[in-house]
């Protein structure tokens, strides 16, 4: 390995230090629909994110509910002595990407066919802290 492919890669492992990753694949909702409620959530500290998924009308917000508490069931992991309330948890970063389509036949009218397109998503959560009280 080169010398300045093995700097940046410990660049970028030093950058996620204070990150929590999770991931939802295969989400069976259309992207469109999932990056309405995700914009809400996006920079928002994780307590207010879950109650705005809690009370959101949007079917989304609840495979998103689960997927922050599986990115705090993360941190909790890997930070077993410290206190959530104190660790100052946010969205740091959030966003979806369109996955594989289901592509399936209505059929119509005078013998034609129209194609369904039964959309899906990935979302991937990154959880950040706020090192202010440190």
């Amino acid at each position: 390995m080169g010398v300045r492919k093995k700097l940046r890669a410990d660049q970028r492992k030093e950058e996620r230090k204070d990150t929590y990753i999770a991931k939802l694949k295969g989400c069976p909702t259309s992207p469109r629909k999932m990056r309405l409620v995700v914009d809400l959530i996006r920079g928002v500290e994780v307590e207010k994110a879950l109650q705005i998924l809690k009370f959101n009308p949007k079917h989304a917000s609840i495979h998103l509910e689960k997927l922050m508490l599986s990115a705090i069931s993360n941190w909790q992991v890997k930070n077993e002595d410290e206190n959530i309330e104190d660790a100052g948890l946010y969205v740091k970063e959030i966003y979806v990407d369109s996955a594989a389509m289901l592509k399936r036949l209505r059929t119509a009218p005078q013998g034609r066919a129209h194609r369904i397109r039964k959309r899906s998503n990935h979302i991937t959560l990154i959880l950040g802290t706020n090192n202010l009280s440190n």
